[in-house]
């Protein structure tokens, strides 16, 4: 059960991940989410937003080998997560690529739960 659970945390750690490759330009933060950035004010705000979850994404993927950080990682990873859900459901009116990273964030709180559910009865078997 272990492992499973670290393979889903895993998979949580590339999704937050991935979006630190925003820092790289404001052309590849354009392009992911299908957005313009009009200022250089919002491409610093939207490149250090990637370099946050860089930060995020590279904690859970650390705690994938140091379990004793497994559980500050999925809470971290829960409250990034839900957290965009949330503000999406509030705010409404998206594109659709941000739609599709809302998808791809859904997918990542279900593997968090199943994580979460697999360490919980790990322990309890023990």
């Amino acid at each position: 059960m272990a492992i499973a659970a670290s393979v889903l945390l895993f998979v949580v750690g590339v999704i937050n991940f991935l979006p630190a490759l925003g820092v790289i330009s404001a052309a590849r933060l354009s392009q992911a989410y299908a957005i313009e950035l009009p200022s250089h004010d919002l491409e610093i705000l939207m490149r250090h937003r990637a370099l946050l979850f860089g930060i995020v994404g590279g904690f859970i993927l650390y705690s994938v080998f140091v379990p004793g950080y497994q559980t500050a990682a999925m809470v971290m990873a829960a409250l990034a997560m839900v957290g965009y859900v949330l503000l999406m459901w509030q705010v409404g009116h998206y594109n659709a690529a941000l739609y599709k990273v809302m998808l791809v964030d859904i997918v990542g709180i279900l593997c968090l739960a199943a994580a979460a559910l697999l360490r919980y009865y790990a322990k309890a078997a023990v």
